[in-house]
C-alpha cells in the first residue's frame, strides 16, 4: 500500500465561492493561516462578519420599495415641491400688485402728460392772447394821440390848402406828418376828384352833375385819417352825383 492509502485523512475540499448557496450571504474571504497551522483550514462554512453582511445586503426589494413609495420618481407633490408652493403663491401675489401698481402708475402718467400738455397750450394761448392784446393797446394809444392831434392836423391842412403854409411852420408840419406816417403808419386821405366811398367817406352835402358817371367827390371838408387799415376818421366831403 502507499502512503496515500494508508493515510487515513480524507481529502480537503475548499469552497471560494463568494455567494454561499445555501444561505444566499456573501461569504468573507478566507483568514491568513496563523503560525504554525495550515492555511485554509477554516470551516467553508464561515459566514461573514454581521456588520460587513448587513451593509453588503441591507438594500433589498422590500426596502426598495419603501424607498419609492417615500420618494416617487416624478412625484410633482413631493416634500421639496410642497415647500416652494407657498414661495410661488407669494411671488404670483407679489406680481400681480406690481401689475397692479404698473398699470395705476402708467395711467397716472398719461394724466400728468395730459394734463402738461393742455398747461402748455393754455399758457401759448395766454401767450398769444397776451401778445394781441399788447398790439392792441399799443395801436389804441397811438390812435388815441393821433385822435388828440385832429384839430392841429387840421389847421395844418387849411393853411396849406389857403397857402399859409411856410417858412418854419411848414417844416415843422411836415416833420410832424412824417413822424405819424413813418412810425405809426398814419396817413391822410380824402382828395377831390376820387370817387365816393361810403366805408370811407361822410358826405355832408351832395349836388347833381353831368360831368360825372359816378358819385365823386367834388369838395373836401375835413380830411380823413387811417391807421393802417383802420379808419380813425372818416374824410367829410361834398359829392356830385350823376344826372
Amino acid at each position: 500500500m502507499t502512503d496515500f492509502e494508508n493515510n487515513d485523512e480524507k481529502p480537503i475540499v475548499r469552497d471560494r465561492r463568494r455567494i454561499d448557496p445555501e444561505t444566499g450571504k456573501v461569504r468573507q474571504a478566507p483568514a491568513e493561516a496563523e503560525p504554525g497551522g495550515h492555511q485554509g483550514e477554516s470551516p467553508v462554512t464561515d459566514e461573514v462578519d454581521e456588520t460587513h453582511a448587513a451593509q453588503a445586503a441591507e438594500f433589498t426589494t422590500e426596502d426598495a420599495g419603501a424607498s419609492a413609495d417615500t420618494h416617487p420618481e416624478g412625484d410633482k407633490f413631493g416634500p421639496a415641491y410642497v415647500e416652494e408652493t407657498p414661495a410661488q403663491d407669494e411671488a404670483q401675489s407679489n406680481l400681480a400688485d406690481l401689475k397692479a401698481e404698473n398699470a395705476k402708475l402708467t395711467d397716472d402718467l398719461a394724466r400728468s402728460r395730459a394734463a402738461q400738455y393742455n398747461t402748455e397750450q393754455e399758457y401759448a394761448n395766454f401767450v398769444r392772447r397776451s401778445r394781441e392784446a399788447a398790439s392792441q393797446a399799443k395801436d389804441q394809444g397811438v390812435a388815441d394821440v393821433v385822435e388828440a392831434l385832429f384839430s392841429v392836423l387840421d389847421d395844418i391842412a387849411l393853411a396849406r390848402q389857403h397857402g399859409d403854409l411856410n417858412g418854419t411852420f411848414a417844416t415843422v408840419a411836415t416833420k410832424l406828418e412824417n413822424t405819424l406816417e413813418q412810425h405809426f403808419k398814419v396817413s391822410r386821405f380824402g382828395e377831390a376828384g376820387e370817387e365816393f366811398d361810403p366805408e370811407v367817406h361822410e358826405a355832408l352835402m351832395a349836388t347833381p352833375s353831368s360831368e360825372v358817371s359816378v358819385a365823386t367827390i367834388a369838395q373836401v371838408m375835413q380830411p380823413g385819417y387811417k391807421m393802417g387799415d383802420k379808419v380813425l376818421r372818416a374824410a367829410r366831403v361834398a359829392v356830385s352825383n350823376p344826372e
